[in-house]
């Protein structure tokens, strides 16, 4: 049974005074030693006590070795939720342009296989190239377009559903229709924790998206893996604040509980879950002084916040989402993944393409910013940054006067930068009509055997036993896309 902290309460003053005499320690003096820091040494004294502990080999979040050397030691997820058009974003078709209304061959429409007569589809915004490079970039993104130089963009992406539940799982698990861990947990798995005062993987959205709180959760991998949900607004995490109404109080019955629960433990090693549960109380704790100053932008310059098109004293938009990424990540969160919107309103743009525009909009300058943020404070080598969307949209359909596109997962975009990825290229391509995969093809699989290669994972190794096999993230396939590694 667990011992709650709030049973402290019972004992009567002189056994409470007696109990916290018992604790006097070196780390206590070192506590009072410290007296005025308040948070702060309260944050270290629990972490004096809890030393022992954390190097155990049980211990889930222990810092571990990669299988090979890591160019990257984070990533950057940017998740752009309901289906990105390609051909109106990253792919350039000319092809559109010039054969607007003309009829084309489909065999597979929405997944269902076929002989069609569909009606070509213009997009509804030009490109243009960008950088040195001249990788072109439509204007619904002219901001990422002059970050080009530093992407890598991949126009031979594969999925293998089209409903955006299913695609939104793949992308986040590798299963399309079981619930499994995201790939979050995974390099939180594969490499623990640099700072135990914040979580390893760390997810800030206004919304859930498809497939909800799944897309970050640990299913049978340890509990204290999973993704922590940060909310945008003025309280971004909730219970942050402590409860009890002063700090001594709050030491007394957080390290009573912590030693009752560790005798707890002791009689039951062999239970994971309780372990688990025990550390998410420790990075909870820790959270109470290190997280508000994480997401507290008062001290960033008029400069910064301008660059991410933010005004003092914000706390929603993706500008402050993709600057909170760059704090989390400066704090040594190993994965931070950004979602912009959730399972509704977001770019599923059945009924007309220019819904993509304000979507676009939020989200463009942002995140140009982060990559040029993340390049000037030297950060953007070993930060991997990560962009992509669960499918593409149609270059064709029924209607010939549609304005809106539907679902496409046989190709679409995405880019990476930084990390160890070749900037300034583009990787595979589409054919004629953004139709499907003409060569080098990147499957969801493939797409994360390479992030965690440049973790410094090998996808086929880093594998949990679970239901009497080994699972891993890439299922039983997957290639490290090589050609685009510098």
């Amino acid at each position: 049974m667990w011992i709650r902290t709030s049973e402290i309460a019972t004992l009567k003053a002189p056994n409470l005074i007696a109990f916290q005499r018992s604790l006097l320690t070196r780390r206590e003096m070192l506590r009072r030693a410290a007296g005025g820091f308040g948070a702060i040494a309260l944050a270290g004294l629990l972490a004096e006590l809890q030393a022992g502990d954390r190097q155990a080999p049980n211990d889930p979040l222990t810092p571990k070795k990669p299988h090979h050397p890591a160019r990257a030691k984070r990533v950057i997820f940017l998740y752009m939720s309901g289906g990105v058009s390609h051909i109106d974003s990253f792919d350039p078709k000319p092809k559109l342009f010039s054969g607007h209304g003309a009829t084309m061959a489909v065999d597979n429409w929405q997944g269902r296989r076929g002989d069609y007569t569909f009606h070509l589809k213009r997009p509804d915004w030009t490109f243009k190239p960008g950088g040195k490079c001249g990788t072109e970039v439509s204007d619904l993104f002219p901001r990422m377009r002059t970050i080009v130089d530093d992407l890598c963009v991949i126009r031979s992406m594969r999925t293998d559903h089209t409903n955006h539940y299913e695609s939104t799982l793949g992308m986040h698990t590798g299963s399309f229709n079981f619930a499994r861990p995201s790939l979050g947990a995974w390099v939180s798995y594969g490499l623990g924790t640099e700072n135990r005062n914040l979580p390893s993987f760390v997810v800030v959205a206004p919304q859930h998206p498809y497939a909800g709180a799944q897309t970050w959760a640990a299913d049978f991998l340890p509990g204290s893996h999973q993704g922590t949900h940060i909310q945008p607004g003025p309280m971004p995490i909730a219970n942050i604040k402590p409860r009890t109404p002063t700090s001594e109080l709050q030491r007394l019955e957080l390290e009573f509980a912590a030693r009752a629960n560790r005798q707890h433990l002791t009689a039951r090693p062999e239970d994971a879950v309780l372990e688990a549960r025990i550390r998410s109380f420790e990075t909870a704790f820790g959270m109470q002084s290190v997280a508000p100053e994480a997401l507290d932008f008062s001290r960033e310059s008029d400069a910064t916040l301008n660059l991410y098109g933010l005004r003092r004293g914000q706390t929603t938009g993706f500008g402050w989402q993709c600057l909170a990424a760059r704090r989390l990540a400066e704090r040594g969160v190993r994965f931070i993944e950004l979602i912009d919107t959730g399972s509704s309103n977001n770019w599923d743009s059945h009924g007309d393409m220019q819904a993509h525009a304000p979507l676009a909009k939020n989200v463009d300058q942002p995140i140009a910013a982060l990559i040029t943020d993340l390049k000037q404070r030297g950060m953007l080598d070993d930060t991997l940054v990560v962009w992509t969307t669960e499918f593409g949209r149609t270059p064709y359909h029924e209607d010939k006067n549609a304005k809106g596109r539907e679902h496409h997962h046989q190709v679409f975009s995405s880019w990476l930068a930084g990390g160890g990825v070749k900037a300034g290229m583009v990787y595979g391509s589409s054919d004629d009509t953004g139709t499907a995969v003409a060569e080098n093809e990147v499957h969801v699989h493939d797409f994360h055997a390479t992030i965690l290669h440049l973790l410094g994972l090998d996808h086929e190794r880093l594998t949990h036993r679970h239901a009497g096999r080994d699972f891993r993230l890439t299922d039983v396939h997957g290639r490290v896309v090589k050609e685009i590694l510098v």
